[in-house]
C-alpha cells in the first residue's frame, strides 16, 4: 500500500509540474501584450500560481520519493 500511495504521490507531482509548466507557457504568450491593468493583474497572478504549483510539485515529490525508498 505504501508503494501504491508513493506512485501517486510522484505521478501527481509530474501532473502539477505539467500544469506549472502550461501556466509559464501562457504567461510568456501573455508578456507580448500591451500593458493594461487587467493584463498585469494577470501576470501577478500567473506569477504567484507557478510558485505555488512548483512547491506543491516539489513537496509531493520528496514525499512520494521519501515513501518509496522506505518500503
Amino acid at each position: 500500500m505504501q508503494k501504491f500511495i508513493a506512485s501517486l504521490q510522484l505521478i501527481l507531482s509530474l501532473l502539477v509540474f505539467v500544469a506549472a509548466a502550461a501556466t509559464i507557457h501562457n504567461l510568456y504568450s501573455l508578456a507580448s501584450r500591451p500593458e493594461t491593468i487587467s493584463v498585469v493583474n494577470t501576470l501577478i497572478g500567473q506569477g504567484v500560481l507557478i510558485i505555488g504549483l512548483l512547491v506543491i510539485s516539489r513537496v509531493l515529490f520528496t514525499r512520494g520519493l521519501a515513501r518509496w525508498r522506505a518500503v
